[in-house]
């Protein structure tokens, strides 16, 4: 067989090596808070204003079409992932169906998308930090609130943001049951702080403020300023407020019933979040014409104050302080968790794969992630991080939506604890629908994810191909 197409088979995916396993900790109480968690944060906190930039108040109708291509890609995880309840997510079930260097593809595409998300909530985190700072007049040094790259005011380094991915990496690293129990309580700080808002909001709503609804049309276009906008443009940067669902799919390994916990978690935590980012969206864009908070770093917290809510606004400010890190720990979970089982199937070096026998976590590879992520951070701006993470998704959810094709054809008859309804039609679902948002980001993003595939090509034909367990012979391609 040739190396490009080996297949491990599900039997060896989900059979592990002596201290190589992961400790299962975790019901599925715990995954729903991963996952709301992983969702509610920066997209709606932050990205609603950049959306609205883009579509106006038809960023309602963004939001509606990124969540619906997601609940195509939710349903698909949600079957492969209590049929292969192992960590590595879409890069594991694409080695299982899609072959081995699509495989390595998809992961190294998960690499970006974790390590961006990480760095873009910690930076949309570091806004909301510096503007509560300046209400109560400590505010920090404009050189240490931005990075010097893609930004119209750069500083020498984000020092909140890289402060913030420290934090977090350290509750990681105490072990993840204990980060999980932490997380569960900071998701219900966040969502009560959604539910003030909308109280807040909810009785300036005024129907003037959606005319015109759809002032720059539903297709990607491009102004007189030489910017994309559109519904579509919107909807493929507000995708990033909805994928944190697959994180979940990374706790297979780590979930005491894996069979039953994944399918409550993936699909509740999706259902949860797409009606919170409804009614929050809603009353944002019906409480004041989109112009005036489209550009701020702090929309919610704009918009209260601008209603005159200084103590609400914040509030709500404090709460993302202390509650968008459940996003970062998420997401730093699920990256340290895929580079981890990259690195026990062989993709990377093998020295990465330890598990602490104290903590029963991969200790050493949440430290590499951090620093990764804190130096992407402390460098970078939101906008441009977040639209590269959603290429690296959009290539995840593609290759999830085929690999369930591809094992309902291959291996009608293998137990599956959940089957997708329809299958063919949320598996072709996900595919189209991720391939016209990916069409509808930046073309500079398109072509960074490219040069980034490319790079990571090169890795896999000079290192990973020769490197993995069936090219050393340790198991026998399926």
């Amino acid at each position: 067989m040739a190396f490009w197409n080996r297949r491990r088979s599900i039997e060896a995916i989900t059979s592990f090596e002596g201290g190589s396993r992961l400790k299962a900790t975790m019901s599925w109480p715990h995954l729903i808070a991963l996952g709301v968690g992983a969702i509610v944060g920066t997209g709606i906190y932050t990205l609603i204003g950049v959306g609205a930039a883009k579509a106006g108040p038809a960023v309602m109708l963004a939001f509606l079409v990124a969540g619906l291509v997601c609940v195509f890609a939710a349903l698909a995880y949600a079957e492969l992932a209590t049929m292969i309840p192992a960590s590595g997510s879409a890069y594991t079930y694409s080695y299982a169906a899609l072959g081995e260097m699509l495989a390595w593809i998809i992961g190294w595409s998960l690499i970006l998308e974790y390590s961006l998300v990480v760095s873009a909530v910690a930076v949309g985190w570091a806004g909301y930090f510096n503007g509560f700072m300046e209400s109560i007049g400590w505010a920090l040094p404009a050189a240490l609130t931005s990075g010097p790259f893609g930004t119209d005011t750069p500083g020498i380094v984000n020092l909140p943001a890289v402060g913030i991915v420290g934090v977090v990496a350290g509750m990681l690293m105490l072990g993840t049951r204990e980060s999980a129990t932490v997380n569960a309580v900071l998701v219900v700080i966040k969502v009560l702080a959604l539910v003030a808002f909308v109280v807040i909001a909810a009785p300036h709503f005024d129907p003037a403020n959606l005319q015109p609804f759809m002032p720059f049309g539903f297709g990607k276009t491009v102004d007189a300023a030489g910017v994309e906008v559109g519904v579509m443009a919107a909807a493929a940067i507000i995708f990033f407020a909805f994928y944190g669902f697959d994180a979940v799919s990374t706790a297979a390994e780590e979930t005491r019933n894996p069979k039953r916990d994944l399918t409550i978690g993936i699909v509740g935590s999706m259902v949860i979040c797409i009606i919170i980012y409804m009614v929050v969206a809603a009353a944002a864009v019906g409480s004041m014409p989109f112009g005036q908070f489209a550009g701020s770093p702090e929309p919610l917290a704009f918009i209260a104050r601008t209603l005159g809510s200084e103590t609400a606004a914040t509030v709500i400010a404090g709460a993302a302080i202390v509650a968008l890190p459940t996003v970062l720990l998420a997401f730093m979970y699920g990256q340290s968790r895929i580079f981890f089982v990259m690195a026990r199937d062989g993709m990377l070096p093998r020295a990465l794969a330890k598990v602490s026998e104290k903590r029963g976590s991969p200790v050493l590879m949440t430290g590499v992630t951090a620093v990764l992520m804190a130096v992407i951070a402390g460098l970078f701006s939101l906008g441009e991080l977040a639209a590269l993470a959603n290429a690296g998704t959009l290539a995840a959810f593609i290759a999830v939506g085929a690999s369930l094709i591809v094992l309902r054809i291959q291996q009608p008859n293998r137990e599956r604890m959940f089957k997708a309804p329809a299958w063919p039609l949320v598996g072709a679902g996900a595919i189209l629908g991720c391939i016209y948002l990916f069409i509808s980001l930046p073309v500079s993003t398109q072509v960074n994810f490219f040069i980034w595939n490319g790079a990571g090509l090169v890795i896999y034909l000079l290192f990973a191909r020769r490197n993995t367990r069936i090219a050393k012979g340790e198991e026998t391609a399926a």
